[in-house]
């Protein structure tokens, strides 16, 4: 039985990282034949892992948010970074086998794939506890100033939402992991004590 569950759970990785070089190739009008084929595996046995296209998208933005949680534990356990620093790295936290998403056709999703949709925003508003923690330490140290910081918490995500709901990346041909680095810039410089 264990064996089968990890077989399971190799051909989900498996078809999780398909999903992320067809996304990159063809936006969201990659279909399940296109990830069989990739996967070198039967449609028959994509739908015995994923029921529908829905479920694979469902499926694929927890496996992308699982990695930059575990991005963030690396930043958090990484004793030769400052707290600020550690503020910064968290806020722009993406595993390096990220760099290739294109994040920024992510609005997409909005229209078309509602329940996809919702549980990004619901995974960019999750999780905040180790941040909102190193901000406190920061402002304890005198290195953050002063702020309300469900108010940063606010500013940050509301820019998320933002490039995932309208094309403003594409529109201005910005990657996400640049507007995520300049996004992460202004706010730590703007909170940060002089």
């Amino acid at each position: 039985m264990a064996r089968i569950q990890k077989d399971t759970e190799e051909l989900k990785k498996d078809i999780m990282e398909a999903c992320i070089v067809l996304f990159n190739e063809k936006g969201l009008k990659f279909t399940m034949d296109d990830v069989a084929t990739y996967c070198h595996i039967s449609k028959k046995t994509m739908y015995v892992v994923f029921d529908d296209k829905e479920a694979l998208f469902l499926a694929m933005v927890d496996y992308l948010f699982d990695g930059i949680r575990a991005s963030k534990e690396a930043v958090l356990n990484d004793e030769s970074l400052s707290t600020l620093e550690k503020i910064s790295k968290l806020l722009s936290a993406m595993p390096e086998s990220y760099n290739e998403i294109d994040f920024e056709k992510l609005y997409l999703l909005k229209d078309k794939y509602t329940k996809t949709y919702e549980r990004v925003e619901k995974r960019l508003e999750s999780e905040w506890e180790s941040t909102i923690a190193l901000l406190e330490k920061g402002q304890a140290e005198g290195v953050i100033k002063p702020v309300n910081i469900p108010l940063v918490k606010l500013i940050y995500e509301a820019t998320i939402e933002q490039f995932f709901k309208r094309d403003v990346l594409v529109a201005n041909n910005i990657p996400y992991k640049t507007a995520i680095k300049e996004v992460v810039n202004i706010l730590v410089e703007g909170i940060r004590s002089r």
